[in-house]
């Protein structure tokens, strides 16, 4: 079906959503690789419930000043430009005659910044189901004030996400500070907004999963606001943590570096593995020779087109990204 994106229909996904006990996954792409990885695990595990018109949300940020998907979307690297691919693979894939033509696709605008994508602020939203205006970086009462400004004048166009508070990422940058629930219904009155990203203890851009997910903080939060939290960061805590979300008033999950940190380890041992297959057995005995390889890695094999391609690098983390958005579609989708 089209890609859905008119408000009502989107807020209707989430009504549904809650009336089912759903928590909506959304993952972030940087590539055609990750969009289709994301596509087919869905389209595959819809399958295993019977539902064939599963939702789901793909996300991509803008000029964020932590990672800038659109512009590694493209070669150009010129965010216009990526974000217009990532929108034509989407359509292309979401319209008659694809495998993914039955599923409810949206498209979230991911950490769309109030100052630095005033550029993209100015398109037509109606072409985005739904936006995190994020003013975060902001004075609180200034993030107010400029979330305000935005949903007066696009809140009857797209369901817009606000960014209470910043989430602390693995540089240290950012001090994290919980979000009370005094707080986050502050943030809500004075907005407007339709969701809310609080800060919960996860971590964007994760190396590894040893963080925790402060339920209490979200449930306190859901006494006052309802289900409307948005958690960010889910890379950074383990599955067994994610799974009674929606109990804790979580709505949408939204979900990136996993896919990148757990499909690149795989994709190297894969060609540790191949090694001369993959570069040609010259240079495989050059590198054992300096010591960087082992003797156990195969230096006698000719290099393969088998092996050698970008389709091969591709398969391979196609293959873990698609395993990885299945398990987690496993813990929202029950």
């Amino acid at each position: 079906m089209p890609i859905i994106t008119h408000r009502q229909d989107v807020l209707g996904i989430y009504q549904e959503a809650r009336e089912k006990h759903w928590v909506l996954p959304c993952f972030c792409t940087e590539n055609l690789t990750t969009t289709e990885a994301i596509l087919e695990a869905t389209r595959e595990y819809g399958a295993s419930l019977g539902i064939v018109d599963l939702p789901i949300i793909i996300a991509i940020t803008n000029q964020y000043h932590d990672r800038s998907q659109s512009i590694f979307y493209t070669h150009t690297r010129r965010w216009d430009i990526g974000l217009k691919l990532f929108m034509a693979d989407l359509r292309v894939l979401a319209e008659p005659g694809s495998p993914y033509e039955k599923l409810r696709i949206m498209i979230h605008l991911d950490h769309t910044q109030f100052d630095d994508d005033q550029d993209l602020l100015n398109w037509d939203m109606r072409e985005f189901s739904s936006i995190m205006y994020d003013a975060s970086r902001a004075p609180f009462a200034e993030n107010i004030r400029l979330t305000r400004a935005f949903v007066e004048q696009h809140g009857d166009e797209i369901v817009i996400e606000g960014a209470c508070d910043e989430i602390a990422d693995e540089s240290g940058r950012i001090t994290s500070v919980l979000t009370s629930a005094q707080k986050a219904q502050d943030y809500l009155d004075g907005t407007g907004a339709d969701l809310i990203v609080a800060n919960l203890g996860t971590e964007h851009r994760a190396v590894g999963m040893d963080k925790k997910y402060h339920g209490d903080y979200a449930q306190a939060i859901q006494a006052r606001i309802g289900t409307r939290l948005v958690l960010h960061g889910a890379s950074s805590v383990p599955g067994d943590q994610l799974a009674g979300l929606i109990d804790d008033g979580v709505c949408k999950v939204n979900l990136w570096t996993m896919l990148e940190r757990d499909s690149s380890p795989v994709l190297f041992k894969e060609m540790v593995m191949h090694a001369s297959q993959v570069a040609g057995n010259q240079l495989i005995q050059a590198l054992k020779a300096e010591n960087y390889l082992g003797d156990s890695v195969d230096s006698e094999s000719k290099a393969s087109i088998d092996y050698f391609t970008t389709t091969y690098r591709q398969t391979v983390v196609f293959d873990v990204m698609k395993s990885i958005v299945y398990a987690h579609l496993r813990i929202w989708y029950r």
